[in-house]
Parts: structure tokens; C-alpha cells; sequence
């Protein structure tokens, strides 16, 4: 433990120097916050008033019960942003993770590195969770950040409310953690295998596919963000979690990198 907690120590060290990533970290997250924030206070209550709950899509009128119009447009349309949150733990890793591999070898400092007696299995878990952990964390600051800030641009305690529904909390902080998990590991494994920092992050971001169609899916209609879809979805990720860590362990061939990679 003590050596994976070192490499993590060099590894953070060493790529937060890099401005894009610290980009990605810093700015990226709070946009995403920003922009639901926006949302809700230009939908305040007094601005649409008139609003109709028979505008809404029908999958989403039952949900509404009692509750207010302007209030349910409200609810429906942070739900629509609940996506920025979810992709958040896939951007941020693969800026890390991608860099982690490729650019010690471009500054010659992964060949030491490989030559001491840390195992593979504790290099990847090291370099993984050195790419999760910031992710992670910049996740829920902003969901707190979100939660914090919404009553006071207009958001009424119903709408509060409807944030820390089953929905929100399993997305944020289970599928959240298990998607950075995904990114982290698919990152690792482009990276191991390419030379161009540059050219790994890009191929690395092909992981943030899925959730974009989910996301047009949601906005279409066709897909709805319930609790059973998204206890279906964890599962999902949890399989291929397991498959990508063990891949990764299989794919990384520490004599190759040292003897082979230019």
C-alpha cells in the first residue's frame, strides 16, 4: 500500500503541472454546475407561471402529482442536466489517465519506474485511482455546489427535494464512481499502447460515446432516467469495470514498454 500511495504522491506531482488537465479538473466542473444553475433561474416561478404541465412529455406528467407547473418544469428540466453530472468522472480521468503512461515515456521516467519491484497490478491500481480519486472528488464538490447554490437562484424546496431523489443519488455517487472507474482503466490501457500523450487523451475520449447517446436518448423521449434504468446501468458498468481492469493488467507488458516503445 505504501508504494501505491508513493506513485499516486509523484504521479499527482507531476500532472497537475500540466494546465490542460488542471483545465479539465477545475473549469470544466464548474461550467457544468453553472449551467443547470442558469437554467433554474430563468425558470423560476415568476417567469413561467403560465406554464402548462400537459407541455411536458407524458412520461413525466405522472410524476408531477401536486406539484406546481412551474415547479414540475423545473424538476423536469434539471433532470435533463443530470448527465453533465454523470460525465464528469468519464472527462476528468481520461485527461489523467492518458497523460499518466504516455507522457513518462516521452520524459524517459516510466523505465525506472517499471525496473523496481512494484508489480503491475499495483502500478495500474496506483496510476487508476491517481486519475479516479480527483474526478471523484470534483464530482460531488460540484453536486454540492449545485444543491447549495439552487435555492438561491430560484429553486423552491420541492425542487431541492426532487435532487436527492434515489435517481440523482445513484447516478452521482455510485454510477459516478464506477464510470470513473471505466475511464480510468480503458485511459490506462490506451495509453500503455500509444506514444502520443496528445493521441491517447483524444482515442481515450471515445469512452464518453455511450453517455452522449444517452444523453440525446433522454432528450428524445426514447430514454427514461429512472431507478430501474439506472440500477440496470451500474450493473452494466460494474461488468465491464472487471472486464477493462483485467484486460488492462493483461495488456500491460512492462518488458514490452521498456525494450520496444520509441
Amino acid at each position: 500500500m505504501d508504494r501505491i500511495l508513493t506513485i499516486i504522491d509523484k504521479e499527482w506531482a507531476e500532472v497537475f503541472k500540466n494546465r490542460i488537465v488542471l483545465f479539465t479538473i477545475g473549469f470544466m466542473p464548474l461550467i457544468f454546475t453553472i449551467l443547470p444553475l442558469a437554467i433554474l433561474f430563468f425558470s423560476r416561478g415568476e417567469s413561467v407561471g403560465n406554464t402548462d404541465v400537459a407541455d411536458l412529455p407524458p412520461s413525466f406528467r405522472a410524476a408531477c402529482g401536486s406539484i406546481a407547473p412551474a415547479d414540475c418544469l423545473q424538476i423536469f428540466l434539471i433532470n435533463q442536466f443530470l448527465i453533465l453530472f454523470m460525465m464528469m468522472p468519464l472527462i476528468i480521468p481520461v485527461a489523467i489517465a492518458a497523460y499518466s503512461i504516455v507522457g513518462e515515456k516521452t520524459t524517459r521516467s516510466l523505465e525506472p519506474l517499471l525496473a523496481t519491484p512494484i508489480t503491475t497490478v499495483e502500478l495500474l491500481a496506483a496510476k487508476s485511482l491517481a486519475a479516479a480519486i480527483p474526478a471523484i472528488v470534483a464530482t460531488w464538490a460540484c453536486f454540492i455546489i449545485f444543491v447549495v447554490a439552487a435555492p438561491f437562484v430560484g429553486a423552491k424546496p420541492v425542487v431541492v427535494a426532487s435532487i436527492f431523489s434515489p435517481v440523482w443519488l445513484v447516478a452521482v455517487f455510485v454510477a459516478g464512481p464506477l464510470m470513473a472507474i471505466m475511464a480510468v482503466n480503458f485511459a490506462v490501457i490506451i495509453s500503455s499502447r500509444i506514444n502520443d500523450p496528445r493521441v491517447a487523451e483524444q482515442v481515450a475520449a471515445v469512452i464518453i460515446v455511450p453517455l452522449l447517446g444517452m444523453l440525446f436518448g433522454q432528450l428524445a423521449g426514447v430514454i427514461v432516467l429512472n431507478v430501474q434504468f439506472m440500477l440496470a446501468a451500474v450493473s452494466v458498468i460494474l461488468i465491464v469495470d472487471v472486464g477493462l481492469i483485467y484486460l488492462g493488467a493483461r495488456l500491460f507488458q512492462r518488458e514490452t514498454i521498456l525494450t520496444k516503445w520509441k
